[in-house]
């Protein structure tokens, strides 16, 4: 060992590379050491300064600040990962493009009116094309942008008369077992009933279906009897002492002719028309869009009693696109009665209001006084429906303003009939038109 350290170039690299690798340790500094700071003594607070659940501010650094407030609102929120404080500014809104989309356009000034041609024997007028057909709405001609011939499938809210009196309550009763044929299985139908008020029932179902016809059965009453007064003139018993004593029999009482007259007192008939075509109407509201919204009335139209008023029930059917049709049974079916039944004396009973809904929705009626038209009467207004034209415009009307527009229909042809809804109340419902999925 001492002769190798002893010549040259021998011992001397390994002395170099130690004295190198002490001269890069030397040159890493060492790491930080980690300081702790003396931790903040707690100071005692006097007794009756330290208000209970309330801690220390993030600006108070462990201290209670003398000129806090209990109970003040703090003016600045903890920034968290999902809210920041905004100081006030309001939210940017973005330029029209720009940013997500808040509001929605939706075009509601489009006006669908369907209607029903016939000549002057009251058959129905088919082949008409768009050039054939003028709209006017407050006597403006509009231009159609919809015409289509296409049957609609049906959405019908049938409503039956029960205070009728019995024999006609019969006749309706017979021929309800004929209904169900007038309608396809792409048509729906919910049954309403009405006396003293209406009622539900069975709501929307398809058209030959079991549940429909176990509904018919269930609306099928005996009716009232007839209108009999208890005391007057008209009376058949003797009224003794002005009412104080009983009734007794004219034929076998011994008083006979000695008995005083009064004052017929007529009770009062309730016919609750108005509040039935009310309710079938709210709940053909909620059908979908693209069916034919009908209120189908089986009644001799007589109308008193009712909450509701028929010109509020009037606009409300205008105002979701519903229609009346019906069939007229009783005394109002026949051509001379019934006209005189549409006369209506302030104060008085209706006893036909049925052809005034007809009119003011675009509808139609068929008085029948037998069964076996009564019967026939079903099929003959589902035809009717089905093959009525649809016309649609957009109106010229800038804005929705809720007033009453009137609507005329014209048919460039002579010697026929147009029947279609006067007028309408725009609303704010979206107004397009409709996809016409045809029923078969």
């Amino acid at each position: 060992m001492c002769a190798l350290l002893g010549q040259p170039g021998l011992g001397q690299p390994a002395q170099e590379q130690a004295q190198q690798s002490a001269a890069q340790q030397q040159q890493i500094p060492d790491g930080p050491k980690p300081q702790i700071p003396d931790a903040p003594k707690p100071q005692m607070l006097p007794p009756g300064q330290v208000t209970p659940g309330r801690g220390t501010t993030p600006d108070s650094s462990g201290n209670t600040s003398s000129t806090s407030q209990d109970g003040a609102v703090p003016s600045k929120l903890p920034e968290t990962a999902a809210q920041k404080a905004d100081d006030g500014q309001q939210p940017d809104i973005p330029a029209k493009g720009e940013g997500p989309e808040y509001l929605i356009h939706v075009r509601t000034n489009f006006v669908e009116i369907p209607f029903t041609v016939k000549d002057n024997k009251g058959n129905l007028v088919s082949g008409l094309a768009w050039r054939d057909v003028r709209v006017y709405e407050n006597n403006l001609r509009q231009q159609l942008s919809l015409f289509t011939t296409d049957a609609f499938p049906l959405s019908v809210a049938l409503v039956i008369d029960q205070s009728m009196t019995f024999d006609n309550m019969a006749k309706v009763n017979n021929s309800l077992g004929a209904l169900q044929g007038a309608f396809t299985p792409y048509d729906e139908i919910a049954v309403f009933t009405y006396n003293n008020g209406p009622k539900m029932v069975t709501a929307f179902t398809a058209g030959p279906s079991a549940r429909l016809t176990q509904a018919l059965e269930r609306s099928k009453q005996t009716g009232r009897e007839p209108m009999m007064y208890s005391s007057g003139p008209l009376s058949q018993n003797i009224n003794i002492n002005g009412g104080q004593d009983r009734y007794t029999d004219p034929n076998t009482n011994s008083s006979h002719g000695t008995s005083q007259l009064s004052i017929p007192n007529v009770p009062k008939e309730v016919h609750t028309l108005n509040d039935a075509i009310l309710e079938a109407a709210t709940a053909l509201a909620k059908t979908k869009p693209g069916r034919r919204r009908i209120v189908y009335v089986i009644s001799n139209g007589n109308e008193y009693g009712s909450k509701a008023k028929f010109s509020e029930v009037v606009k409300y059917l205008n105002q979701n696109k519903i229609a009346v049709f019906g069939t007229l049974v009783g005394d109002s079916a026949l051509p001379v009665t019934g006209f005189l039944d549409r006369m209506h004396l302030p104060l008085t009973m209706r006893d036909n209001i049925l052809p005034a809904y007809a009119k003011a929705t675009g509808g139609n009626l068929d008085g029948e006084f037998r069964q076996r038209g009564i019967e026939t009467s079903f099929a003959k207004i589902a035809t009717e429906v089905r093959t009525q034209y649809t016309i649609g415009y957009y109106t010229h009307e800038p804005f929705i303003d809720g007033k009453y527009r009137s609507v005329e229909v014209k048919v460039l042809r002579p010697n026929l009939t147009v029947l279609s809804k006067p007028g309408y109340w725009p609303t704010a419902q979206e107004g397009t038109p409709p996809t016409v999925t045809p029923a078969r």
